[in-house]
């Protein structure tokens, strides 16, 4: 099995190495100093669950790897329409794309039995253009519910958690889903394919969709944000809000909004990625994870009224940010 990791930063570093430790002909795909140490030295995982080095091959141009069985994306999502010349060399007939995504994919409505089948959200498909650069019929999705970061080039500092769910848009447990499952859990991963994602697309979504902006709008770590009354209100009503446009679209989440604000406090003053984003001047990943629920909302009909406030209120700080970044 030959796989590509496009976008190896925190999260895309990690599981390369991971798969290159089963014995997988991996090649990161990365840049500047990141990359550069990687060629010197490998990559060095720091975990709990203890550390270890793999040496795959790594190069900033995806011409020299040639087609590949899988593509690990780890890019953010905001990148996904500009990655098509990246993309493109990799693939050959029966290249699988895994997007290691928060938010609402561009392929959540492929192949589902209702009246939304095939429907484009277009705060995340704008135009078409994603489905354009990663065609549906390859995508096979990922909820990932691991933490990472740089450490250092080079270095992923692993925080916690290893599961990373995937499974087909159509719901099928298919040959391609498995073959990846089981080289991802040869390589110490958890990695179980599911027969409905969407649930666990959602059961993430209820923390990001919260916790993300507000972050960004506030500067508060996890635990400033849960600590505080009545912003703690906000985030349980945008988690109700939430849970009620899923349930529209059919899709029920199994867990309770006490125990998903219970997982969030344990991870205590921790910066949403989007935080980081932001004090890097980055661009914020919002629209998959916020303005993909309240378009979602106009769709089906649901009010989601504080949803539609913090939406806006990030909308306008992400212009602001966008506009004075080079």
């Amino acid at each position: 099995m030959k796989v590509a990791v496009l976008g190896a930063g925190a999260i895309g570093a990690y599981v390369g190495a991971a798969l290159h430790r089963a014995g997988v002909e991996v090649h990161l795909i990365a840049r500047g100093p990141h990359l550069q140490k990687i060629r010197e030295s490998g990559v060095r995982v720091v975990s709990p669950r203890g550390d270890f080095e793999a040496r795959p091959n790594a190069t900033d141009d995806p011409a020299e790897v040639g087609p590949v069985d899988h593509v690990f994306l780890g890019l953010k999502a905001n990148r996904y329409a500009d990655a098509g010349p990246m993309i493109k060399p990799l693939l050959h007939d029966e290249t699988t794309i895994i997007a290691a995504q928060n938010g609402i994919p561009w392929w959540y409505f492929h192949g589902v039995d209702t009246k939304y089948r095939d429907h484009r959200i277009d705060s995340v498909d704008p135009g078409g253009a994603v489905s354009a650069v990663l065609p549906v019929e390859r995508a096979i999705g990922c909820v990932v519910y691991a933490a990472t970061e740089i450490a250092a080039p080079g270095v992923i500092k692993h925080l916690e958690g290893t599961r990373f769910s995937i499974g087909e848009p159509t719901g099928e447990i298919s040959p391609r889903c498995t073959e990846f499952s089981q080289a991802m859990i040869a390589g110490g991963l958890k990695c179980p394919v599911e027969p409905d994602l969407r649930k666990d697309i959602w059961l993430k979504l209820m923390g990001n969709i919260a916790f993300n902006p507000i972050s960004a709008l506030t500067r508060a770590t996890m635990k400033g944000i849960c600590s505080h009354l009545d912003t703690r209100e906000v985030v349980i009503r945008m988690m109700r809000e939430t849970l009620d446009v899923a349930a529209r679209l059919g899709t029920y989440p199994e867990i309770s909004i006490e125990r998903r604000m219970a997982g969030a406090e344990r991870t205590g003053d921790h910066k949403t990625s989007t935080l980081q984003d932001l004090e890097k001047g980055k661009p914020m990943e919002l629209d998959v994870i916020l303005k993909a629920v309240v378009e979602l909302a106009d769709l089906t009909g649901a009010e989601a009224p504080t949803l539609r406030v913090v939406s806006a209120l990030a909308d306008l700080l992400n212009e602001q940010v966008t506009t004075i970044t080079p």
